[in-house]
């Protein structure tokens, strides 16, 4: 298993934008990325998922806003966030599958309305 780092998540504004990364311990060559996220009393949340030749998919929830995108040489997967609403606040949490799932411990966005 591969052990994953996210970062960049924080407080901003209703309409603003953020950038979050993952970064893995290790190559993540062969790994499909994903993202996921929570928001407080509901059940984890499919975003973003990018295959290892860079083919993506997104839920309906975040398509024309969410752009996830990778970096294998820095072992690091992006989700460039836009039009942010105040129903996108959650924990953001990176996910990597290769025969299993590999999870990080997640990064706290908040969007003020």
């Amino acid at each position: 298993q591969v052990q994953l780092v996210e970062s960049g998540g924080g407080l901003v504004q209703s309409g603003g934008s953020l950038r979050l990364s993952c970064a893995a311990s290790g190559t993540i060559y062969g790994y499909v990325m994903a993202w996921y996220r929570q928001a407080p009393g509901k059940q984890r949340e499919f975003l973003a998922r990018i295959t290892t030749d860079s083919h993506t998919d997104y839920a309906d929830s975040v398509k024309g806003r969410f752009t996830i995108s990778r970096d294998n040489a820095k072992g690091t997967v992006y989700l460039q966030m836009g039009r942010l609403k105040a129903e996108d606040t959650a924990v953001y949490y990176c996910n990597a599958f290769y025969d299993v799932d590999s999870w990080g411990q997640g990064t706290q966005v908040t969007v003020s309305s």
